[in-house]
């Protein structure tokens, strides 16, 4: 199975691009979606987190206390480095196991911090999906009603644009309109096909 990553920074339209693919019938196994279940209650992540970071980050409905954990990890790098250690392995190992069950040329990987993780071997193909930092800040603002100060701190806690337009096999640039989109969507599914043979 050729495995293609999808990465870009916050903003970038990462999940736009997943469902164009998801349009196309290419399987989709996204690094969020995985991250949100482990650290539901009864996930096994988060019996970790409440063992090693503590107690505090669960709410008494035994939920996960994202914006308690989210603050922590931004102002505190070794909680920072912990949370990491318990989550990677565990999305990593999610995403075989549900590779293992797919047959088709090839899959879309979403995985936001894919270059950060260092796991570029654990594809065969990097596709970024790229737009300009004010472009990212307009979008997270409408979406998730953060102020611009916040924006500007998680773009700058990713992979720079610089470094991460270098690691690119592939590039999608979302600064158009949806028709354009789909157009680089469909081109690169007729390369996936032929790389994936």
């Amino acid at each position: 199975m050729y495995k293609v990553g999808l990465t870009g920074g916050i903003g970038c339209g990462k999940t736009t691009v997943a469902n164009l693919f998801k349009q196309l019938a290419v399987p989709i196994i996204d690094a969020d979606e995985i991250a949100h279940a482990i650290v539901s209650p009864g996930g096994i992540a988060l019996t970790q987190i409440s063992q090693k970071l503590g107690q505090m980050y669960i709410l008494p409905d035994g939920n996960l206390d994202r914006s308690k954990l989210r603050e922590t990890i931004f102002n505190n790098a070794e909680k920072k480095s912990q949370l990491e250690k318990i989550m990677h392995p565990l999305i990593y190992a999610e995403i075989d196991q549900q590779l293992s069950k797919l047959s088709a040329p090839y899959a879309i990987l979403a995985i936001p911090l894919l270059l950060e993780t260092k796991m570029q071997r654990f594809v065969d193909h990097i596709l970024v999906i790229d737009c300009p930092m004010e472009v990212q800040i307009n979008r997270v603002e409408l979406r998730d009603k953060l102020s611009a100060a916040q924006i500007t701190a998680i773009i700058n806690s990713q992979v720079s644009r610089t470094e991460r337009l270098a690691q690119a096999d592939s590039l999608i640039d979302n600064t158009q309109d949806q028709d354009q989109l789909s157009q680089q969507v469909n081109h690169l599914h007729k390369q996936f096909l032929t790389q994936a043979q």
